[in-house]
């Protein structure tokens, strides 16, 4: 392949500007891309060298909420926004399966890529520094990298695999020798889902249950729907959720290829021969659609922000969503009785079908968007509506 192109670092950033004494205990990183591109910086967090796909998402805040997402599992994430870490992380609560600010028990991400990183933190809710907790949760970083210049490349590449080596880490030689990783060629959705089911209650008596399917669900889905008065059973990926007893059933997102998924296809077309209403988000929208008879295909870069335009069909509606996917449904493939229901404005990909007939929906935006936009968060009253 040759030797990697190295890349510029970005002129004048704030980091840039420190003195030089101030970076002299930092370790040199390099972030190098399968086409042979590299980006010299410095690294943080663990002191570990590791290998996945890359990525970039283009929102201005939510860093703790992201990094837990089960949808970033086997993927190096690149944050667009200039300073993370200013507002640090909430305190971390193993007792507590759902604590707010968190969509996971930890960080999902392989790495994280950013510009600067700020170390000094303030937030009344803060209790640690996101290298901190980084380095709490074995996780690398590498800053002063022009992650414009980055997001470029993944934009006119397409989503692309790459490698975070650390200068000095026990792993760097191991990680450069090997194959890149691309988790798209192992079931990652086996990797985050729960092992058994869990039920969450409500506090109201008498509240319809929601069958939760977790292909890598954040909790934030569970909080939405105890909030409104629903128990929640939280069963694994391959479960027969078909067999078990709910008001309605909630398609989780989660990470990776839909098609590994294959059990839970199968499960998902035996439920589509009954009447109970079904809901699905994100890879939820990709599973229900494979089920259905759609097809599904990899996306050049993925969507990944906060404020995602997604029109309705058929309408000039449009809705301000959050999203965090790699596939995507495709859309001209719809079977009888089945139809488009959202399309994204930006490229017109498919954002959401819906059946004609049977109370069978879902989108591949995230209504429980955390921290926001919330436009989007009626469609679970919608689906309880469906139930009462």
């Amino acid at each position: 392949m040759g030797d990697p192109i190295l890349e510029s670092k970005s002129s004048e950033s704030a980091s840039e500007k420190l003195s030089a004494d101030h970076f002299s205990s930092f370790r040199t990183a390099h972030l190098e891309l399968e086409d042979g591109t590299c980006y010299e910086g410095r690294a943080f967090g663990a002191n570990r060298s590791i290998s996945g796909e890359v990525v970039f998402a283009t929102g201005m805040v939510g860093y703790p909420e992201s990094l837990t997402d089960p949808s970033y599992r086997g993927q190096l994430l690149t944050l667009t926004y200039p300073l993370v870490g200013n507002y640090g992380v909430p305190a971390r609560n193993p007792a507590d399966p759902l604590n707010p600010g968190f969509e996971s028990s930890h960080i999902q991400a392989q790495a994280l890529v950013i510009q600067n990183l700020s170390r000094d933190f303030s937030h009344w809710n803060a209790t640690s520094s996101l290298e901190d907790w980084m380095i709490e949760e074995k996780i690398p970083g590498i800053e002063g990298v022009d992650v414009r210049a980055v997001t470029r490349r993944l934009r006119e590449s397409g989503t692309i695999k790459g490698r975070l080596l650390v200068e000095g880490s026990p792993d760097r030689d191991e990680i450069a020798s090997s194959p890149y990783q691309d988790p798209g060629n192992r079931n990652v959705v086996a990797e985050v889902s729960c092992k058994e089911p869990i039920l969450h209650r409500c506090a109201s008596d008498g509240a319809p249950r929601v069958i939760l399917v977790d292909c890598g669900a954040k909790t934030s889905i569970i909080r939405s729907f105890l909030d409104r008065g629903a128990d929640v059973l939280q069963v694994p990926w391959n479960h027969d959720f078909v067999a078990e007893k709910g008001d309605a059933v909630l398609l989780s997102n989660g990470p990776g290829d839909p098609k590994m998924a294959l059990e839970t296809v199968e499960n998902i077309r035996r439920a589509l021969d009954g009447s109970r209403p079904l809901m699905g988000i994100c890879l939820g929208n990709q599973l229900l659609a494979l089920a259905a008879g759609f097809d599904t295909y990899k996306l050049d870069f993925g969507h990944r922000s906060q404020n995602q335009p997604c029109v309705e069909v058929g309408t000039s509606l449009c809705w301000v969503t959050s999203q965090n996917h790699g596939y995507a449904v495709d859309g001209t493939s719809a079977p009888d009785g089945w139809e488009e229901w959202f399309r994204n404005a930006n490229d017109g990909s498919n954002e959401g079908i819906r059946h004609r007939e049977k109370p069978f929906f879902s989108v591949q935006f995230h209504p429980e968007a955390n921290p926001g936009p919330l436009d989007a968060a009626g469609l679970f009253d919608r689906l309880l509506g469906l139930v009462r």
